[in-house]
């Protein structure tokens, strides 16, 4: 099944330039597009996509509270911030909106659909410019061993633990008797605390840190 993606922009061309671009990829379908974040809202219940763009000002309700309104009426929908701005609480605002990722407008393509692809199967995409801010308390001398890993409570390392396994919310979720949003927050925790967002980089934090069962 093609990932179904709803495109949110007030600027036409902008939302044209993504169409044309997103047509062009066989596993990519675009549902529909919105012009404000109140569409947003009415053309996800009545789309049902997979993959919403989302950028963050809009006329009407804003990208982020359109992203947290999300996550009552649409748990499945997963947004993909497309934003000029690349800014720290900016990024920050829109993963505790419930966003599973963040790319800055100037991006390449092949970054934008790998976003897609990654935010899709249910993984934080956070593009390369920013994730670094995202990390804090860190230097050259820091050891690995003393530093982030002591900032993480026992839940969140058993949440980072399953990510790196490759399970999704749903099974964190019930291996865990926890609810989806619950994980979803912890998620988000993870991605603020650590800066990291794919498998790869889960996988080798844990292993440089330690993290069993």
């Amino acid at each position: 099944m093609p990932i179904k993606i709803l495109i949110a922009d007030d600027h036409g061309l902008i939302r044209a330039g993504l169409r044309a671009l997103l047509d062009d990829v066989p596993e990519f379908t675009v549902v529909g597009e919105a012009e404000d974040g109140l569409v947003v809202l009415r053309l996800v219940v009545e789309l049902q996509p997979d993959i919403v763009l989302m950028d963050i000002h809009m006329p009407g309700i804003s990208g982020i509270e359109a992203t947290h309104r999300l996550k009552d009426i649409a748990p499945k929908a997963r947004v993909l911030a497309l934003t000029v701005h690349e800014d720290e609480g900016m990024l920050r605002e829109m993963i505790r909106a419930g966003a599973y990722g963040y790319i800055i407008k100037r991006a390449v393509e092949s970054e934008l659909i790998q976003a897609i692809q990654v935010v899709s199967h249910g993984y934080m995409y956070v593009h390369p410019s920013l994730t670094s801010s995202l990390v804090k308390g860190l230097s050259p001398h820091a050891n690995p061993e003393t530093t982030d890993n002591e900032e993480l409570t026992q839940r969140e390392k058993d949440v980072l633990l399953l990510l790196a396994r490759g399970h999704t919310n749903r099974q964190i979720a019930e291996k865990l008797n926890l609810s989806p949003r619950t994980i979803e927050g912890h998620r988000s925790s993870l991605v603020s605390k650590l800066g990291i967002s794919s498998r790869v980089e889960l996988m080798n934090y844990v292993d440089s840190h330690g993290i069993k069962e």
